[in-house]
């Protein structure tokens, strides 16, 4: 759901229009009835890796390419960096 706040509202009601962005509302903040802004509620943003063993599990349990893991590995293997200050001198 959104709502319309004025930036006076917002103002005088802070709490109440934090506790709605809280319940998941998206608020729209307007000055003299135009849209300026948008409040929207705070989303958590998640790693896009997946961790090897969850891709096993994914594979195992679907009928993906069984050269699948195969072509993932030598990916993998043909990307790895190499720590620049291993081995060094100093």
């Amino acid at each position: 759901m959104t709502r319309e706040v004025s930036v006076r509202e917002l103002r005088n009601d802070t709490a109440k229009v934090v506790a709605a962005v809280e319940r998941g509302e998206r608020v729209v903040l307007t000055v003299n009835r135009r849209p300026v802004a948008d409040i929207v509620p705070h989303v958590e943003e998640r790693s896009p890796w997946v961790s090897e063993s969850r891709v096993r599990q994914i594979v195992s349990s679907t009928s993906a390419d069984p050269a699948l893991l195969d072509e993932l590995r030598s990916l993998r293997e043909s990307s790895r960096v190499e720590d620049p200050w291993a081995g060094g001198d100093g």
